[in-house]
C-alpha cells in the first residue's frame, strides 16, 4: 500500500517553508513529551497565518479562537509555545502538505478513547488513513509509522494487534487548512543567535522571551482585528493521545515536565552565561562576569527575614530569586505537649447556664449532653458542659470543640465552625515543596509602569503522611511548577509577604480532589486564590482584576495570616 507525500520541511530555526510557488497547506504543529508533532486544529491554523502575515516577529494569543487553549501563546519569533500559568515551553513549527491530502480537505480522523471523547490522530497518520479510505482499502496496517494497530473501514475501528483490543473509529468534515503558494520572504525569517546560527536556548533567554511574549501578546490581540475562521460544527473540543490509547497532554493541558520547560533556577548561586546569546556575550565582554538576565537564587531556611530589615523589594540586575521550604511535614503534635482538652480550654470561657439553642457541631441543644457523649470520652470532660470562645463569642459543647480539634490538625489552634475566626496559629497539610519569587521588567495589565513579581511554586509527587486522607497512599502533584504574579507596588509587596507566611505554615496548597479534573488524591489549591495567567485575563486567572489583591487579603486574614501574624 502507498503512502502519500508527508509534509515538506525545509527547517530553517524551526520554521519550514515550501519550495517557490508550489501550494502548500499550512499545518501548525507543537513537540510533546513523546516527541511526536501533534497538529493544531484548523481554526487555530487560520489564526496563527493571519497574525503571521501582519508580524512575524510578534505573539499569538490562542485563548482568542479557542478557550481551551487560553494559558498558551506562541512566540512566533523564538518559535515555541508558552503556557502563562505553569512557564512549560514547548516547541512549535509551521509544517506543509499537499493541498489533496486530508488536511487540505478539512478530513479529521479520530478514534474513541477510554473516557468516551473523540482524539484526533497525528496528521501524517490522519494523511494515511484518508489515502487508504480513498483507495476503497478493506483495512490498513499502521505498522509502517511505527504504531502496532489495524484500521478497518467497513466497521470504522481500530484494533491493537497485540492486545486484540477495538476501539471505534470516526471520519469527520472539518474547516479545511490554510493555503499559502511561495517560500517566506527574508523580512519574515526567524532571527538567530550571534554565533551558532541558532536561536539561544539558554534558560535566562528563555526566561525573558517567555515573559516578552507574555506581555506582548496582550498588546499585539488589542491592536489587532484579524479575522476568524468559523469554528466547524464537528464533534467536541479535542485533546490529542497517543493512537494507542496511553494519554498525553492535550492542547489544553500542556503541563507536564518537557525538555523546553522554563523551570525555576534554585540548583546555583547563578547562570553561567551563554556565548550564543548577544546579550551574554555583552556581559562577557564588558567583564560583568555575568549574563544581565541570569537569576543567583539565595536559599534561605524558614523564619529569616526576607532582606535585613527592609520590606521585600526585588531589585533587577541582577534579580534576585529568594527559595522559601516550609517546615517539614510530620504527624501534627499539640503545642508543648498538651492535650486537646488544654488547647481547647485555652481559647474558652466556661458557660454557667447555657442558652436553649443548638450547638452546630452535634445539633443537639446546649442545655442537654454533647452528641459525642458515649463515643468520645476524655479526662474531666463532661458532655454537658459549655464553652464561649473569647473574641467571637459562638457557644459549643466544650466536647463537641475537643473532638473537632481532634480530628484536625492538632496544631494548637482552633477555628470557630460558625464564623471561622481562628484562634492560635493555624498551619495546614502542604506537602513538601519550595517556594521562589522574583521580579520580570515588565507590567501587568492595569499595573502600567509597575514590575512583576513573578512567584514559582514547586511540588513534586510524593506519599502522603499521617495528616493527609490517605496516609501512606501516593498523591500527584500536577501542573507544577505554577507561576503566578502581583504587582511590585506596596499592596502587591504586602500581599508576597502574607503568601509566605502562608506558605511557611503549609497553607497554600493541600491534597484533596480536584475541583477541575474530579482526581483525587492530589495537590489542590487551598482557599487563597493566585493569579496564574501573566499578559491577560482570558482565563478568568489575571489581569486586570482591580478587586484581587483586596480580595487576596481578606482570604488571607481568614486563613489566620495577617501583618501581625506574621510578624509574631
Amino acid at each position: 500500500m502507498s503512502r502519500p507525500s508527508q509534509g515538506v520541511m525545509v527547517p530553517v530555526n524551526g520554521l519550514g517553508f515550501p519550495p517557490q510557488n508550489v501550494a502548500r497547506v499550512v499545518v501548525w504543529e507543537w513537540l510533546n513529551e513523546h516527541s511526536r508533532w501533534r497538529p493544531y486544529t484548523a481554526t487555530v491554523c487560520h489564526h496563527i497565518e493571519n497574525v503571521l502575515k501582519e508580524d512575524a516577529r510578534g505573539s499569538v494569543v490562542l485563548g482568542q479562537v479557542d478557550a481551551q487553549l487560553a494559558p498558551y501563546i506562541i512566540d512566533l519569533q523564538s518559535m515555541h509555545q508558552f503556557r502563562q500559568d505553569t512557564g512549560t515551553m514547548r516547541p512549535v513549527r509551521r509544517n506543509f502538505y499537499d493541498p489533496s491530502s486530508a488536511p487540505g480537505k478539512g478530513i479529521v480522523w479520530e478514534w474513541e478513547n477510554d473516557g468516551g471523547a473523540w482524539t484526533a490522530y497525528d496528521m501524517d497518520i490522519c494523511i494515511t488513513i484518508q489515502n487508504a479510505y480513498e483507495k476503497q482499502h478493506p483495512w490498513l496496517d499502521l505498522s509502517s509509522l511505527g504504531f502496532c494497530y489495524l484500521i478497518y473501514f467497513n466497521s470504522m475501528s481500530q484494533m491493537n494487534r497485540q492486545t486484540r483490543r477495538r476501539r471505534r473509529l470516526r471520519r469527520r468534515l472539518d474547516l479545511a487548512y490554510p493555503l499559502t503558494v511561495g517560500s517566506i520572504p527574508k523580512s519574515q525569517s526567524w532571527p538567530v543567535g550571534a554565533s551558532s546560527g541558532q536561536p539561544c536556548s539558554c534558560q535566562q533567554c528563555l526566561l525573558v522571551n517567555s515573559t516578552r511574549a507574555a506581555s506582548n501578546a496582550i498588546l499585539a490581540s488589542q491592536r489587532r482585528k484579524a479575522p476568524v475562521p468559523t469554528p466547524s460544527p464537528g464533534g467536541p473540543p479535542r485533546s490529542p493521545s497517543a493512537p494507542n490509547g496511553a494519554p498525553t497532554p492535550g492542547q489544553n493541558n500542556l503541563n507536564r515536565p518537557g525538555p523546553q520547560r522554563v523551570t525555576s533556577l534554585s540548583a546555583r548561586a547563578s547562570i553561567p552565561p551563554c556565548p550564543a546569546c548577544p546579550a551574554c556575550a555583552t556581559a562577557l565582554s564588558a567583564g560583568v562576569g555575568g549574563c544581565p538576565f541570569s537569576l543567583p537564587v539565595l536559599s534561605r531556611l524558614p523564619g529569616t527575614p526576607l532582606l535585613p530589615n527592609t520590606p521585600p523589594t526585588l531589585h533587577l540586575a541582577p534579580q534576585p530569586v529568594f527559595t522559601r521550604l516550609p517546615p517539614e511535614p510530620g504527624p501534627p503534635v499539640s503545642p508543648a505537649g498538651k492535650n486537646p482538652e488544654d488547647v481547647v480550654r485555652r481559647y474558652l470561657q466556661k458557660v454557667k447556664n447555657p442558652p436553649d439553642e443548638d450547638c452546630t457541631i452535634c445539633m443537639e441543644r446546649l442545655v442537654t449532653a454533647s452528641g459525642y457523649e458515649g463515643v468520645l470520652r476524655h479526662k474531666g470532660v463532661r458532655p454537658e458542659l459549655v464553652g464561649r470562645l473569647g473574641r467571637c463569642g459562638h457557644m459549643y459543647h466544650l466536647l463537641c470543640l475537643v473532638a473537632m480539634y481532634s480530628n484536625g490538625n492538632k496544631d494548637g489552634s482552633l477555628q470557630c465552625p460558625t464564623c471561622k475566626a481562628i484562634y492560635g496559629e493555624k498551619t495546614g497539610t502542604q506537602p513538601p515543596g519550595k517556594m521562589e519569587f522574583h521580579l520580570i521588567p515588565h507590567s501587568l495589565p492595569g499595573f502600567a509602569d509597575t514590575q512583576t513579581i513573578r512567584i514559582v511554586y514547586d511540588i513534586p509527587t510524593g506519599i502522603q503522611g499521617p495528616e493527609h486522607p490517605n496516609p501512606g497512599k501516593k498523591f500527584t502533584a500536577r501542573g507544577f511548577p505554577r507561576h503566578c504574579y502581583l504587582p511590585n507596588n506596596e499592596k502587591g509587596r504586602k500581599v508576597l509577604r502574607l503568601l509566605i507566611a502562608a506558605w511557611e505554615r503549609r497553607l497554600i496548597f493541600t491534597i484533596g480532589t480536584s475541583n477541575t479534573t474530579g482526581e483525587s488524591d492530589t495537590v489542590v489549591w487551598n482557599e487563597i486564590h493566585h493569579k496564574t495567567e501573566f499578559g491577560s485575563n482570558l482565563t478568568g486567572h489575571g489581569y486586570p482584576d482591580a478587586s484581587y489583591l483586596d480580595n487576596v487579603l481578606a482570604e488571607l486574614t481568614a486563613q489566620g495570616v495577617s501583618e501581625a501574624s506574621a510578624k509574631a
